[in-house]
């Protein structure tokens, strides 16, 4: 299945993004260990398109729990960046073969 993660995270916590952006950028490459597959993710950001607010990734993932156990395991989450997740289910007709994923 296919999943939509969107982390919102804190406002006041940039250092603390830079601290952990190598660790996030593994995690989403080894998709958590193999609990989910990242199709495409990136960060959010204010309309000025530089101002930091979370992340989104597609995801595919035998179910809803392995989805929030990816994004929870997330070094992001860990470190107390992340103040909520969504998880949302995408439609069975979703077309992930259009999208070059980011884990391998």
């Amino acid at each position: 299945m296919y999943w939509l993660m969107i982390c919102r995270h804190r406002t006041d916590a940039t250092d603390l993004r830079e601290q952990h952006r190598d660790a996030h950028r593994q995690h989403v490459a080894t998709g958590g260990g193999g609990l989910a597959k990242v199709l495409i993710g990136s960060a959010l950001t204010e309309d000025d398109g530089e101002t930091p607010i979370g992340n989104f990734g597609v995801l595919e993932a035998p179910s809803r729990e392995a989805a929030q156990a990816f994004a929870e395991n997330d070094p992001f989450a860990l470190a107390g960046l992340v103040e909520s997740i969504e998880i949302t289910a995408l439609a069975s007709r979703f077309q992930a073969h259009r999208i070059d994923p980011m884990t391998r």
